[in-house]
């Protein structure tokens, strides 16, 4: 008998308090047209997508100083989806960077303002549009396979 592999859970109120985070970061970015904020969120998307979303600074201050003071998750999801997002994140801001650094300051803002508009509607509402992409590549790559039954849906505890 086989077991099927584990999945990384993650709390989806992690991700909104990273999302929260970072939508103030990038915010920054903007109102002082400088890159260097930028920066340091490219640093902390690259160890989400690196290591997982646990594994990031936000996900750290989340777990050491916001989680203990709530009660537990009503439910976890996979962790996949959101550390896709991280990635497109990633993407994002090194496309700002490259044109707050090239002189291309259209780039650098256009590239911050998309990042910034997906971490708000995710802090704010709690839809991450990166997740979104993710499923809806699974169910592309997938078609004839039910996906109600894939692992990266919402999954109770």
């Amino acid at each position: 008998m086989s077991q099927q592999p584990v999945t990384p859970q993650v709390d989806p109120r992690g991700l909104r308090f990273a999302a929260a985070l970072t939508t103030v970061v990038l915010a920054l970015t903007l109102i002082l047209n400088n890159p260097w904020p930028l920066a340091v969120q490219a640093v902390v998307f690259a160890i989400s997508v690196a290591f997982g979303v646990q594994a990031s600074p936000y996900g750290q201050l989340f777990k050491r100083l916001v989680r203990p003071r709530l009660g537990p998750p009503k439910e976890l999801e996979d962790a996949a989806p959101p550390r896709f997002a991280q990635l497109v994140g990633l993407v994002f801001a090194v496309l700002g960077l490259i044109g707050y650094l090239s002189g291309a300051e259209l780039l650098g803002i256009v590239a911050t303002g998309f990042a910034l508009v997906a971490a708000f509607v995710n802090a704010a509402v709690g839809l991450c549009l990166g997740c979104e992409a993710y499923l809806l590549i699974q169910r592309i790559r997938t078609p004839n396979r039910d996906t109600s039954l894939l692992p990266t849906e919402r999954q109770h505890t």
